[in-house]
C-alpha cells in the first residue's frame, strides 16, 4: 500500500479537499467524536508530510465547534473535520500538545477564548489576551512566567517597550552569567480584534483593508489570501491575468523584505557596506511597487475579483529593468557577504534551531527551510501559476543557524527575481487585462472556504465561514509568526545574551501578525 493510500485509510473519517478549490458546504463537514479526532491527528502527525494548517473554535447554536484543517504536503490535499465540544459528555479533553508540541498555539487559543480545559497540556498559557477571552481575570500584569531557582541564575527582562521604533513584546531571559538558559516570550500587546472586526462587517472593502493590514510587511500575502477566500466562497475564480499579477506582487514583496532583513543583519554586526547596499536595493523594489499601485507596500493592489492597477506594458518594462539591476548588484553583495570571514564568524553556529525542533514546534517558511524542513505552500499546495508555469523548488539549508536563515534569503531573492521575469513573459502572451474589482458578488450560504499563501515569512492560512444568508459569520487567520516565535526562543538557548539581536533579526517575526 502506498503512503497516500495508507493515510487515506487512516483519515477515512475526514473530508479531503483540493486546495485549489478550497470550499465545502458546512453540512458536508465531518463531525467526529473527540476520541476519533485525537486518534486520527495523533497517527497522521507522526508523518512529517502532515501538519495542522489551522485548528480553531467557532460559536454555533449547539455550543463551540472545533474545526481542524490538516495539510498533506505529499499529495497537496487538505483534510477537514470537526468536533462539537462536549458532545460526548467530555468537558476536560486530552491534550494533543502533550504528544505533538506544534499544536500548543491552537489549544492555548481554545482555552483562552472558550475556557476549554486540556488536562495534561504541558504549556497552556495565554496566547493573545483577546478582549473577549473566557477568563477576564487573566491579564498581562499577571502573566505566569517560568521561574528557575539557583544562586548562579538571574533574570533579564526586555520590553514590552523597546529602544527601536518597533511593536511591543516582552522577552524574559533566564541567564547563567551571559549565557541564556531559557527565554520566554509574552505577546498580546498588539491584539486589535481583527477576526471579530471581519465578522462584524458586511462591507467587503473594509474586510479587504483589514486583511491587508494584518501585518504591514505582508500586505500582499494576507490581502491575496483574503481575496482568494471570498472568490472561492462566491465561486468567482480569478482570471489568469489576475493570478499572474498577484504572483508578481507576492514575489516583489518577498524580494523587498528579504533585502531589508539582509541589510538589518549586516547592521547588527557592524557590516555597514552590506547594510547600505541592501537598503538601496530594497528602495528600488518598494519604489517599483509604488510606481505600480501608489503604495510601497502594495496596499490597494490586491482586491477581490480584479484590480484597479493592471500591470501595463510600461510597468512591465520598469519591473524587468529594476529586477535586472537588483539581480546584478545583489549578486555582488552576496559575494562580498560570503567572502567575509568576520561576517561568517558572527553568523555561523549562532542561534541554531535543529530540524527535530523545527518539526516538533511546527515551524514554517524560511525558518523551517533553514533547518532542512521542506515547508513551502508554493510547492506543496500551489495555486495559479505556481506548479504549472513555475514548478517551484524551495530554497533549502541544513544548518538551522543565523547563517542558514541568511542563505535562504540570499537564494530566494535571486529565485524570486527569476519568477517575476517568467510571470511577466507569460503576461506578454495574453492580450486581456485584469478585470475591475467586485465587492458585491454573493457568497455561498452555509459554507466554509480556506486559502493558503506562502508569504515571505511562510505559510499564511485564512478560513472563512458563512451563515445561511451568505454572510461571513466566522473568520480565522494564521500568520507564520504564530508557529515561529517558539523557534526563536529555542534557538537562543545556550547563546550569549548579546547574540539575541542577530538571532531575533534572523527570524524577523511579526508581533501584530501573531496577536491579530
Amino acid at each position: 500500500m502506498g503512503m497516500n493510500a495508507h493515510w487515506d485509510k487512516t483519515m477515512n473519517r475526514w473530508l479531503k479537499i483540493d486546495p485549489r478549490e478550497g470550499r465545502v458546504s458546512l453540512n458536508e463537514l465531518p463531525r467526529l467524536a473527540y476520541a476519533e479526532l485525537y486518534d486520527d491527528l495523533n497517527r497522521c502527525l507522526q508523518d512529517e508530510n502532515f501538519h495542522v494548517a489551522s485548528y480553531f473554535g467557532v460559536t454555533v447554536p449547539e455550543g463551540v465547534l472545533l474545526i481542524c484543517l490538516v495539510a498533506d504536503d505529499a499529495s497537496g490535499g487538505v483534510w477537514l473535520a470537526s468536533y462539537l465540544y462536549g458532545e460526548g459528555g467530555e468537558r476536560i479533553l486530552p491534550s494533543l500538545t502533550a504528544v505533538h508540541p506544534a499544536l500548543h498555539v491552537f489549544e492555548r487559543e481554545m482555552t483562552e477564548n472558550f475556557g476549554i480545559c486540556f488536562a495534561d497540556s504541558p504549556w497552556n498559557k495565554p496566547l493573545r489576551y483577546a478582549h473577549d477571552r473566557a477568563d477576564r481575570r487573566q491579564s498581562m500584569n499577571c502573566y505566569p512566567f517560568y521561574a528557575i531557582e539557583g544562586e548562579a541564575l538571574h533574570e533579564v527582562n526586555v520590553g514590552p517597550i523597546h529602544a527601536g521604533i518597533i511593536e511591543p513584546g516582552c522577552f524574559r531571559f533566564i541567564c547563567n552569567g551571559e549565557q541564556i538558559v531559557h527565554l520566554e516570550i509574552m505577546l498580546g500587546y498588539q491584539h486589535r480584534g481583527v477576526e471579530r472586526l471581519l465578522r462584524e462587517t458586511d462591507n467587503r472593502l473594509r474586510q479587504t483593508l483589514l486583511c491587508e493590514s494584518v501585518a504591514g510587511d505582508s500586505a500582499v500575502a494576507h490581502g491575496s489570501a483574503y481575496a482568494m477566500l471570498v472568490e472561492r466562497l462566491g465561486q468567482r475564480p480569478a482570471s489568469e491575468v489576475l493570478e499572474l499579477e498577484r504572483a508578481i506582487a507576492l514575489e516583489l514583496e518577498r524580494i523587498a523584505v528579504h533585502l531589508a532583513d539582509t541589510g538589518a543583519l549586516c547592521m547588527d554586526i557592524g557590516y555597514q557596506l552590506g547594510q547600505v547596499a541592501c537598503e538601496a536595493l530594497r528602495t528600488i523594489v518598494i519604489n517599483t511597487t509604488q510606481a505600480w499601485c501608489g503604495n510601497r507596500f502594495g496596499k490597494g493592489l490586491i482586491r477581490p475579483g480584479g484590480s484597479f492597477y493592471p500591470l501595463t506594458d510600461g510597468l512591465r518594462t520598469l519591473v524587468r529593468n529594476n529586477m535586472e539591476e537588483v539581480r546584478r548588484r545583489f549578486a555582488e553583495v552576496t559575494d562580498d557577504l560570503l567572502d567575509s570571514a568576520s561576517v561568517l564568524a558572527r553568523f555561523e553556529d549562532c542561534g541554531v534551531l535543529t530540524r527535530t525542533q523545527a518539526l516538533r514546534i511546527g515551524a514554517v517558511g524560511e525558518a523551517a527551510r533553514a533547518s532542512d524542513l521542506k515547508r513551502d505552500v508554493r510547492a506543496s499546495h500551489p495555486w495559479g501559476p505556481y506548479g504549472a508555469l513555475i514548478v517551484h523548488e524551495p530554497v533549502m539549508a541544513a544548518g538551522g543557524d543565523v547563517f542558514s536563515r541568511l542563505k535562504i534569503r540570499l537564494g530566494e531573492v535571486m529565485q524570486s527575481i527569476s519568477y517575476v521575469n517568467t510571470l511577466i513573459d507569460r503576461l506578454d502572451e495574453i492580450p486581456e487585462k485584469s478585470p475591475r474589482p467586485d465587492y458585491t458578488f454573493p457568497l455561498a450560504p452555509s459554507a466554509l472556504a480556506f486559502s493558503m499563501q506562502e508569504g515571505w515569512r511562510g505559510e499564511i492560512v485564512h478560513v472563512g465561514l458563512t451563515d445561511a444568508g451568505g454572510r461571513l459569520c466566522a473568520y480565522k487567520l494564521k500568520d507564520p509568526s504564530l508557529h515561529n516565535w517558539l523557534g526563536l526562543a529555542l534557538a537562543v538557548r545556550g547563546e550569549g545574551i548579546s547574540d539575541f539581536p542577530i538571532c531575533n533579526k534572523s527570524f524577523n517575526l511579526s508581533y501584530c501578525g501573531h496577536d491579530l
